[in-house]
Order: C-alpha cells, then structure tokens, then sequence
C-alpha cells in the first residue's frame, strides 16, 4: 500500500461542499478546484483482473484504456485490437475463428472509476467495468489500494455495486436529484481517463432524457470531456452532489468529441438501493405490450390529447388478471399521469413487486379503473415470456379487394400456413400495397395481418367496410386497425377520408 485509506469526517454524513463552485446569479466558476478537493477523496480508480485466451504469437496486451494500446494499433502491432491480423477471433459458437494457432491462457487487466456511496465502503460504477473479472481492486486518490468484492450488477442500466473492507468510515458522496438538473447547467466529471490516475473536466449538461439502446435507459448528455477509464466515474453538480454515473460517449474516433452520457442519478439510486438489499434487481412488471399514441390514434379514438401508452397485447399476466384489454390507453398509473410509453416502463419498474397498484384506462371513450397487481419483471424475462413466432411475406391465392390503398384477403389456412401464424387466428392479410397510400406511409407492408378495425375483430372484408362506413358515419377522418407482424401486435391509425 502506497498511501493512506482516506478517514470520513463524519461516518453518519456524506461530504458537503461547503463552498459551491457557482453561487447564485454567477454564471461561470471563478474555480472548481475546492470541489475537487473535496470530493475527491471518495472517487477511486478501479483495476479488474481476469484471464483470457489469446494466440501465443499476440503481440504485447496493455489495459483497456491504455494509450499503448491505441501506440501499437496505429503502428500495425499483430494482435491488438484493430491490428491487420485482428478480424474476428471468435465465431458465434466462441470457438476460435480461422487458424489461430496454439492458445494460451493469461491475465489482462482492465481500468475504470467508480466513488464511495457509504461510509461502509460500497461503491458505485458501471458493469461493463467490472464485467467478468476475476479479481477487482480498488485505489484511493491517495495512493492506498483495497480489494473490492461484487455485490451485484444490472447489466440493463450498466451499473454495478461493490463493497471494500476499510478500518475507519470512508468518506462518500451523496447522490442529487438528477430531475431537477438543468440543461445549461455546469456539472464536473472526475475518473481515471486512459488511466492516467483521478482527472477532474468540467462542462454543462447539454441534454436530458437521452435513450441509447436499453428500456431504462435515461441519459445526460454533456460535453465534459469523457474517455475510456472515465466509465463508472461521478458526474457531479456544483452542490457537489452526483446526478450521473458516466457511461459512454458518442465518438467517430474514440475519443471524447463532446457528447457524453451519463446515467441519471434518479435511476442509479433505485438500482444501488435494490442491488444492496437483494444483490439484484426487482422490478415491476404490468405484462402487457405497448406503443405511443400518435396524434392520429388520439384522434381516431377521441381522445383528447396523445399523452398515454397504447396498449397492443395483453398476454397471460398481472393486466390480464386484472381485466386489461387491448386498445386501453394507459393513461394514469399509480397516481400520476402517464405521458409515454417510456414514461410508464419507468413508473411500472419502480413500482414494488407484489403490490397492487391503480391504474386508468381510457376504453371506448371513457375512463376505467383497474387494480393491478405487479409482478417481477425478472421472472417474466427468464419464462421468455413475449417470443413470437417467425413470419413470412408474400402471400396470395386468396379473394382479395382494394381498402386503403392495399390489397387484402381473408387469411385462409393456406396463407396461415404460409404466414406461420397461430392456429385460429383470423383476420386480413394485407397483399399488396400502394406505395403512395398513407398504409405505406405508415409503414405497413405486404404480410402484414389486420386483426382489428375500430377496436373490433375483422375477419372477412365487409367487416372492414363496415367499420370504415362507421367511423365516417361519426364524422372521423381515420381508422384505428390493430395489424400482426411476426406475431408483434401494433396499432396505426389509417386515413379514411370524408
């Protein structure tokens, strides 16, 4: 140990920056250097070691992150990533790909950030850094080193809780409240960039609510500088409050380039909280398939606004038990207005297992009141609950008319078979389609089944001249129809004229 296990003031309390870099009615920090100083002593570095497989002719292995790594590649070293004899080690059995000759096991090491949470020693950083490592150390702006142990990991957020055995109580940071940041707002990012060891950058938040690829995904995008060995590292406000976790960047080259992302807070400190309590996560789970509704949806169906979630499918589940149909407009849940359908696979995650819940509907032009009782989405996942089956295009044979711009038939059992849709199902299979009609523009295509036309089944053609004559009857200009593709449910609403 080359240094001193940093001692927490006060082990009760977090650190409180006593001097905020920006006070009120400043515009830019005269200095962020007495907000550094004092949050740093809870950011740490952190090394993950594992072992790996590589062909015993590789040239030299340095860590991710490692300026040498990028030194060799740009010089053509064999083996190192994006070297000229890298391609693909492995093919989608991971079994070497090629000739790659004789394999030999070794050690690599691995560089991230992370920071205290608790005077006991846990410590927040991302997944992806301490993903199958054998062994994770981690190290103190001061020098000292410390052995860390996995407590849990959501590999769906990125985040990863670990936990160090210290003498004294260490000092943490505490989290703030990631919905009350601003864009605009200065925010400081402290890690282990390259690792060079603890780098403090500054910038503003230059947006919020950002989704890259996850369900739960809710970003701040900043242009602080942020690279690789940044990931798990705090974003801080000037409260000295952590309102991110830094996650990934968006990068032609590698390289911070200004836009950054971080994991907001608001959803961090839920995850930590359950990953401590349970070493997993336990989410809710409604049991229903969704979309957004669309200004024309709103409109076919009267609503007043296009705020809400859609829902498409209701498969054996807590919405099912508690009498949720498809075509509900989810509207409020538990308690609060639902604005998306990002917005209520958030409130659904949160919301405790096992507890019932209010929710209102919207359901032939009025609002119904549900129950429902949440359960884990977790399990849901592992049952594989959702798998469709595969599909197929290009059906026909069948007595077909011109509606809407498409040509459709009856599904048959030829066409279902053909489809490889479930057995008894009914509806109309969409053949052809002009491609300047608003079907094509709403991106219907040939295959497709219509299952439901004015929130009722169709399953020959008159049924859907007679819900068209309906709708305009009630002086609407579309058409909410329900189609299947692939087995996925989705509704559009389809122009109809006057």
């Amino acid at each position: 140990m080359t240094g001193k296990v940093p001692e927490a003031a006060n082990a009760n309390a977090p650190i409180d920056v006593q001097k905020p870099a920006v006070t009120a009615g400043q515009v830019m920090p005269d200095s962020f250097a007495s907000i550094v100083e004092q949050v740093s002593p809870a950011v740490v570095n952190i090394t993950t070691t594992s072992v790996v497989s590589r062909p015993v002719n590789q040239g030299p292995m340095f860590p991710d992150g490692s300026p040498f790594s990028d030194l060799f590649r740009d010089f053509g070293i064999p083996g190192m990533p994006g070297g000229p004899d890298q391609g693909n080690p492995f093919d989608e059995d991971g079994a070497p790909f090629g000739d790659q000759g004789p394999m030999s096991r070794e050690r690599s090491n691995a560089l991230g950030s992370g920071f205290v949470v608790s005077s006991d020693g846990l410590i927040v950083t991302n997944n992806h850094v301490i993903d199958g490592a054998d062994e994770i150390e981690v190290e103190f702006y001061s020098g000292a080193k410390l052995p860390a142990k996995l407590i849990g990991t959501d590999p769906t957020t990125d985040i990863a809780v670990l936990k160090v055995e210290a003498e004294k109580p260490l000092p943490f940071v505490k989290f703030g409240d990631s919905d009350k940041a601003r864009v605009g707002d200065w925010v400081l990012a402290l890690g282990n960039p390259l690792g060079q060891g603890l780098s403090a950058s500054s910038g503003i938040i230059s947006a919020k609510s950002r989704a890259l690829t996850g369900t739960y995904d809710d970003f701040i995008q900043t242009d602080a500088a942020i690279n690789r060995g940044n990931s798990g590292g705090p974003l801080f406000n000037m409260n000295g409050e952590v309102v991110g976790v830094n996650t990934a960047i968006l990068s032609p080259n590698g390289g911070s380039i200004g836009i950054g992302f971080s994991m907001a807070s608001n959803v961090v400190t839920k995850v930590v909280d359950q990953l401590r309590d349970f070493g997993e996560t336990r989410r809710g789970w409604l049991g229903v398939k969704i979309q957004d509704v669309t200004q024309d949806i709103a409109d076919s169906l009267g609503l007043a606004s296009d705020a809400g979630a859609m829902v498409t499918d209701v498969p054996a589940g807590p919405a099912a038990d508690a009498g949720m149909k498809a075509g509900d407009v989810i509207t409020r849940f538990a308690g609060g207005d639902v604005a998306d359908t990002r917005d209520l696979v958030r409130r659904v995650a949160d919301a405790p297992v096992g507890e019932a819940v209010d929710v209102t509907v919207q359901r032939d032009g009025k609002p119904v009141e549900l129950k429902v009782t949440l359960g884990r989405r977790e399990l849901a996942d592992a049952d594989g609950q959702g798998t469709t089956p595969d599909g197929t295009t290009g059906p026909g044979g069948a007595a077909s008319q011109q509606v809407l711009g498409m040509k459709l038939a009856p599904l048959t059992p030829e066409l279902a078979a053909r489809l490889r849709v479930p057995e008894g199902s009914r509806g109309l299979v969409v053949q052809e389609i002009d491609p300047e009609s608003d079907a094509s523009a709403k991106g219907l295509r040939s295959g497709d089944l219509i299952v439901e036309a004015g929130q009722q089944p169709v399953a020959t053609l008159a049924d859907l001249n007679a819900r068209i004559a309906e709708a305009k009857e009630a002086g609407r200009q579309s058409l909410l129809v329900l189609i299947r593709r692939d087995g996925e449910p989705r509704f559009v609403a389809l122009t109809i004229g006057k």
